[in-house]
């Protein structure tokens, strides 16, 4: 189901910022569900959603960087995590009003998909790299201090574990619940250690050793965090 134009030009003043390549602001709200019988999956947002995401990043981390200066590596690694998560981005899609100017199937339409956390997750990522393209590195910053901005002067959430933090990951990209597996004890039963091992989909197992079952896995999401490129400061044991 396409949109009317207003409800692009009604974004454009939402955002504070005018395409000057107006098709590349259509592929940018334009879900694969709405995607006719000979296009590619080129020509919906998945491509710019994987450049506004890097984007995003680099912007958030530093306007973190300045905003912050007495800030150390791991508490400015936790605000970023926070501010690019996919329900952050969710939240900025709303205060956009970025749904109604979605280009969804019908089917995807119907089934509330211009509500649906993800896809407007998504889309505000897509929406990111569209204004990259189109007015450059000065363009995006703009439109991220727009959004994010308040957002990110925020105090920061308590320090959660490396568990907790892993599968708040998984979840917001759709993944399952990271899976953990005993793989060794060893030691005297008064002073055991566990190696334990966590998997998630198309990633590299990362493993953790702790003096507990629990610690261990603790450690083991800890390895896995810093693979993804997410710091922690300590463990919750």
């Amino acid at each position: 189901m396409s949109r009317k134009p207003k409800d692009r030009a009604a974004l454009e003043e939402r955002i504070g910022y005018k395409f000057a390549d107006k098709p590349l602001l259509e592929r940018a709200l334009t879900h694969i569900s709405a995607l006719a019988g000979g296009a590619t999956r080129a020509n919906s947002y998945q491509r710019l959603e994987f450049l506004g995401d890097h984007v995003l990043g680099l912007v958030i981390s530093d306007m973190l960087f300045h905003a912050f200066p007495k800030a150390n590596e791991g508490e400015l690694s936790r605000r970023l995590a926070d501010l690019v998560r996919k329900e952050t981005c969710a939240e900025v899609a709303r205060a956009m009003d970025l749904g109604p100017a979605l280009k969804l199937g019908n089917s995807e339409s119907h089934a509330g998909g211009r509500l649906r956390a993800t896809i407007l997750a998504d889309a505000c990522e897509a929406l990111v790299g569209a204004v990259f393209i189109d007015g450059g590195y000065a363009a995006a910053e703009a439109l991220v201090e727009k959004f994010w901005k308040e957002r990110m002067l925020k105090p920061l959430r308590p320090l959660r574990d490396p568990k907790t933090i892993l599968q708040e990951w998984a979840q917001g990209r759709g993944l399952p619940a990271p899976a953990y597996k005993e793989l060794a004890r060893t030691g005297p039963h008064h002073d055991p250690e566990f190696r334990v091992a966590v998997t998630l989909p198309d990633r590299p197992q990362a493993e953790g050793l702790g003096s507990s079952k629990r610690a261990a896995e603790q450690a083991a999401a800890a390895a896995l965090l810093t693979r993804i490129g997410i710091a922690v400061d300590k463990l919750d044991g």
